[in-house]
């Protein structure tokens, strides 16, 4: 399939596919749109079942980041890698400067930070080979202690107070004590959010593909354990996805019973019509771009050389353009992952981002 005709294909500025055979390299940089600046977004390391997977994940990932940086009012485009691979056993330092080489090779028109099967060490490595990439150096946090470059504290705490105006809109309610989370996916960000939801009185229901992290979360947290496949059917308040994408689905909504949907996955919708059934069902939906933006926000930030307490700011600010949105979607009648999709277009340059995204802004 040539990826012009790809479903996922939203004219995309630029497709890269990187192959470097000394060190077995397969990776794919996705440029979509640098009408605001160049395209910052992570790059991901997972164990793709097929190159077709990798293809839709990179273009969807881009079209996202996109939309996040406008509608968290960054000046920066939207861009992602993925790196097709195991991130816990297919690591080396040839592959990740390979990597690193080929982002150099885009002269910054894409800058790479951390996500998902990377980190501050991956970071580094690709800074040995290009200037284009953040989170490879310490910074001060708030409190004055030293931070790695690693953005998902500022995104754990996005999405906490995402969630908490979800409830407080959807629920009626500022206090959280006794608020039950079932939250799917504990790893850096998932874990992180699930602390600031203990420190907030919540209760914990938590599932993850590695055992480990759900026993990190029930031993320090006392957060309940789940299997993976029960997640979605708890009686809960709030379903939090914070692992892969497309879990909103056709076959997840038959079981899904939390009213409030607030979670740090990206891409959790697996096609636009199912915001439009979420609506529908009466489940508040918050559009995973506009909550989870805590880290494009610490990645920004880091890159202008802005403070902690700027940062800390930004990213408080993701409740108030949540609030925007659902208060537009009460009043239309519309979903909120429509009404999201079109403030970011308002945000990104009003006609020219119409023209360019027309689909998108369909119900």
């Amino acid at each position: 399939m040539s990826v012009f005709t790809h479903p996922d294909f939203d004219h995309h500025e630029q497709v890269v596919f990187c192959h470097d055979k000394a060190s077995g390299l397969r990776a794919i940089i996705a440029i979509h749109d640098t009408t605001l600046g160049p395209a910052l977004g992570g790059c991901r390391m997972f164990p793709y079942a097929s190159d077709d997977d990798a293809v839709r994940d990179v273009l969807r990932l881009a079209r996202g980041m996109t939309l996040k940086s406008s509608l968290a009012g960054l000046k920066l485009g939207g861009g992602k890698a993925v790196i097709i691979g195991d991130p816990h056993a297919g690591k080396s330092q040839a592959l990740l400067h390979a990597m690193g080489d080929f982002v150099d090779s885009l002269g910054g028109r894409y800058i790479t930070a951390a996500d998902s099967g990377t980190g501050e060490p991956e970071m580094q490595a690709f800074a040995q080979r290009t200037r284009h990439v953040i989170g490879a150096t310490p910074r001060t946090r708030l409190d004055g202690t030293i931070a790695s470059g690693d953005p998902s504290p500022s995104t754990a705490l996005g999405v906490f107070v995402g969630l908490r105006e979800a409830v407080r809109q959807r629920l009626g309610r500022d206090d959280l004590t006794g608020l039950k989370v079932a939250i799917q996916g504990v790893g850096h960000v998932g874990l992180g959010l699930a602390r600031h939801l203990k420190d907030a009185g919540a209760e914990l229901w938590v599932c993850d593909i590695f055992d480990a992290n759900v026993q990190q979360a029930v031993e320090e947290l006392g957060a309940n354990a789940v299997r993976p496949h029960d997640i979605y059917g708890l009686d809960v308040d709030v379903f939090a996805p914070c692992a892969m994408g497309g879990i909103l689905n056709a076959e997840t909504l038959q079981s899904l019973r939390a009213p409030v949907i607030a979670g740090a996955a990206n891409n959790q919708l697996a096609s636009p019509e199912i915001g439009v059934e979420l609506q529908r069902r009466n489940h508040l939906y918050a559009p995973d771009y506009a909550i989870n933006a805590g880290g494009i926000i610490d990645v920004y930030y880091q890159r202008i050389g802005g403070s902690p307490a700027q940062t800390d700011a930004h990213v408080r600010g993701i409740a108030e353009t949540l609030r925007e949105i659902f208060e537009r979607a009460a009043s239309s009648g519309e979903s909120t992952s429509v009404v999201a999709d079109r403030l970011a277009q308002e945000r990104l340059g009003g006609q020219h981002a119409v023209q360019k995204h027309p689909q998108r802004l369909q119900a």
